[in-house]
């Protein structure tokens, strides 16, 4: 592996990781302030995740396991913020608050 695909994968991966956090933090607040807007930024931000996987599993220089596990995490994504919301809507409900 040369440097420049050293540096070329760990941008990658640091743009994966930001890319789910934005997606995370975009689909809170959407829901929270119940606005479109920030839910529709968070469906971009999922489809950058998803764009950014797609160019890890071709260009990075991984391991054909370290690529599906990339690959996997970017379709697992997609369901930790909504399910993640409904467990805390619930708890709230449960014990009494208003969300």
């Amino acid at each position: 592996m040369t440097p420049a695909l050293i540096l070329v994968t760990s941008l990658l991966l640091g743009c994966f990781v930001v890319a789910a956090g934005g997606y995370g933090v975009l689909y809170g607040l959407g829901r929270a302030r119940n606005s479109r807007r920030l839910l529709r930024a968070a469906t971009l931000a999922y489809g950058a995740l998803c764009a950014v996987a797609l160019a890890i599993t071709i260009i990075a220089p991984l391991g054909a396991g370290w690529k599906l596990l990339i690959a996997a995490s970017a379709l697992v994504y997609y369901a930790i913020p909504p399910v993640t919301w409904r467990h805390l809507h619930r708890i709230h409900r449960d014990h009494g608050a208003n969300v």
